[in-house]
């Protein structure tokens, strides 16, 4: 603790993101470059050493906060690296996308602004790379033995760094061209560039990872030959299977899943194609669903010139503040948030008949209108009440020539081939069924990250990743691991 009152004495400053008016012109991350380093420091110093540290227990990574802050505010850049590569093998990543539970559980936040644990965490990865103290760890030795990892989100390169790093021979297959998953395609540049991606990749290579891009296991290889190639297969393919939205209308051309839509706009970015074929330049969008994805879709939109742009929210506007009696300290709170993306809309004016963030709050979907030609031209909708009851008499319709599902996802794809090649045993609903060690029913075959667990957070990815990784190194050890092990498959988030 290099400041003992400097909780008292430094107020919370946040890294400062770029003018809207400059930052909607490029894809390029919305934060200041270099804006983060002169303040972080004295951010850090705003850690208590509380003694009982709850973001421990907020984070599934169980990151070592208290300690890479007080690192950090003496500038021990190396030794903070150190101690945050200890726990999370991305922190770049989950420093950019991750909506920081740990700053809900931090102690400080009973009653004042929590720390900016999630700046400071951006900051000691940036800087590991730039002093290059993220050098390539590859194993002294290799065991002989073989893994295959299916799926390179999040999930499936922690489990293949883990792994690499204890000695397996490891090989991760992705469907799409670029390895990355949902970080690659599904998350926009403006929120992660991807040089941050292609740096990782490159380590992980050097370490010894094998990646087999534009092969979908299950139709361009059948899983179960797969398995019997390697000592262990670990699926990690995500929860892909989006949800729908049943109402009269939904036929119409110009209604899109959201995940048909942004992996385009990112192809854009990657310079594979000019302009995207799905592209909102000139049209009045209208984005069904309230979270992170929707939002996504929302920044997207905007910087493609949309005429407008409105993002639907089935669930009321929340509080600013946490309310205590149902979602007390250090549970993850809902709160009214400004995003980038709303923050553009809003100062745009992208959405005249909605709130002033583009958001409609408690405004659910009753059917699509389309034209003679069979092409969407407005979405009907009602307001509801806490209870997802129409109100009566708040009926009407919004302009709308493109619509973005963003309903979120159900489970991992069933329609790849994967599940039943196998035979693998599914919950009730759509996962994929293991048990405490992340094994499936098949032996040799285990289950991590969203396919298993549900839609999550990245952080919650990560930590599938390495502790999936400890179950296989046991099996393939024979029963003994020096693999961390952060969650089991059962932990979940606390709550109340």
């Amino acid at each position: 603790m290099a400041d003992p009152k400097g909780f008292l004495t430094t107020p919370r400053e946040e890294w400062p993101r770029r003018p809207v008016e400059e930052r909607v012109r490029d894809w390029d991350e919305v934060y200041v470059p270099g804006g983060l380093l002169p303040i972080v420091s004295t951010q850090a110093d705003r850690c208590m050493d509380c003694g009982v540290p709850f973001c421990h227990e907020a984070c599934p990574l169980g990151n070592l906060i208290p300690e890479w802050n007080d690192l950090v505010s003496r500038e021990d850049w190396r030794a903070a690296a150190e101690r945050l590569h200890a726990t999370n093998n991305f922190p770049e990543f989950t420093g950019r996308l991750c909506p920081a539970p740990c700053e809900a559980g931090c102690v400080l936040a009973i009653n004042q602004p929590a720390v900016t644990i999630k700046n400071v965490e951006c900051a000691i990865a940036d800087r590991a790379w730039e002093e290059g103290f993220a050098a390539p760890a590859p194993p002294d030795r290799l065991s002989g033995r073989t893994v295959a990892v299916i799926g390179s989100g999040p999930t499936g390169l922690a489990a293949a760094q883990q792994l690499t790093r204890a000695g397996h021979t490891v090989a991760v297959y992705e469907r799409d061209d670029r390895i990355g998953g949902l970080m690659r395609y599904g998350i926009p540049a403006f929120k992660m560039e991807k040089h941050h991606l292609e740096r990782r990749i490159e380590q992980m290579r050097a370490e010894g990872t094998r990646f087999r891009t534009s092969t979908t296991v299950g139709r361009d290889m059948d899983a179960a030959e797969l398995r019997s190639r390697y000592d262990a297969v670990v699926i990690a393919t995500g929860a892909t299977a989006w949800r729908e939205l049943p109402v009269p209308g939904r036929e119409l051309a110009g209604i899109h899943q959201a995940m048909e839509y942004l992996p385009l706009a990112n192809r854009v970015c990657e310079g594979d194609v000019e302009r995207s074929p799905l592209s909102a330049q000139g049209r009045h969008v209208v984005i069904v669903g309230g979270g992170d994805t929707g939002a996504d879709c929302l920044g997207t939109a905007v910087r493609e010139r949309a005429a407008s742009v409105t993002q639907l929210d089935i669930y009321r506007r929340p509080g600013a503040g946490r309310d205590e009696e149902n979602e007390p300290w250090p549970t993850y709170p809902k709160l009214y948030r400004l995003s980038a993306a709303h923050e553009e809309a809003g100062e745009l004016r992208t959405a005249p008949a909605a709130h002033a963030d583009a958001r409609l709050f408690a405004a659910s979907t009753l059917r699509f209108v389309g034209d003679e030609e069979g092409r969407v031209r407005g979405l009907n909708l009602v307001e509801v009440d806490a209870g997802r009851r129409p109100v009566p008499g708040t009926e009407r319709t919004l302009p709308a020539d493109m619509v973005l599902l963003a309903l979120g996802f159900s489970g991992p794809d069933r329609g790849d081939g994967i599940v039943a090649q196998l035979g693998l045993q599914l919950e009730p609903r759509g996962t994929i069924a293991r048990g405490p060690d992340f094994a499936t029913n098949v032996p040799g075959v285990f289950a991590a990250g969203d396919a298993a667990r549900g839609q999550s957070l990245i952080v919650w990815a990560i930590a599938e990743g390495r502790a999936v990784a400890a179950a296989v190194d046991r099996r393939l050890t024979g029963g003994t691991s020096h693999l961390p092990a952060p969650i089991g498959p059962y932990d979940r988030p606390m709550t109340v």
